[in-house]
């Protein structure tokens, strides 16, 4: 997708799976490599996708969409259902980046809008939500998709 000053954020595949059980440790959530392959088959096979970003190591972030279909919503949602950045890399703007690429993949998906769910457990998710355009709605923070030229990201 990009990278920046030795940032890279990039498509997740089965692969990866070693460094983000190494991510997902240093998170607190320890995972099986395997499992997490699967995970992310599992992702892709049903229309989302997960983005992680590579410095010179193992994967220092990660976010990943489900694309959702509502019957009130003439549009699908994108659906952020991880998005986390390790300890030692926050603050840096890895989140911000992660939250731009996986705008640009909802988009493309045909989503108008992106929806995280708020963690009372995440020390700081409402602050940097706040930060990249989210807003509370309805027990959802919700962040709209303009258009390419409408305003800047």
């Amino acid at each position: 997708m990009g990278q920046r000053y030795g940032l890279e954020i990039r498509a997740a595949s089965p692969a990866d799976a070693p460094g983000l059980a190494a991510l997902m440790a240093d998170l607190g959530a320890p995972a099986d490599p395997a499992a997490l392959a699967g995970r992310v088959e599992a992702l892709n096979r049903t229309g989302g996708s997960a983005l992680i970003a590579v410095e010179w190591g193992p994967p220092s972030g990660i976010v990943a969409l489900q694309v959702v279909h509502d019957l009130a919503a003439a549009r699908p949602a994108g659906l952020i259902a991880t998005l986390a950045v390790v300890p030692d890399a926050r603050r840096r703007g890895i989140g911000r980046l992660l939250v731009k690429a996986v705008s640009r993949s909802a988009r493309l998906a045909g989503c108008d809008r992106l929806l995280l769910v708020p963690d009372a457990g995440s020390a700081g998710l409402a602050e940097f939500a706040a930060a990249t355009g989210f807003l509370p709605e309805g027990g959802l923070l919700l962040r709209p998709l303009l258009r390419r030229g409408s305003q800047a990201e």
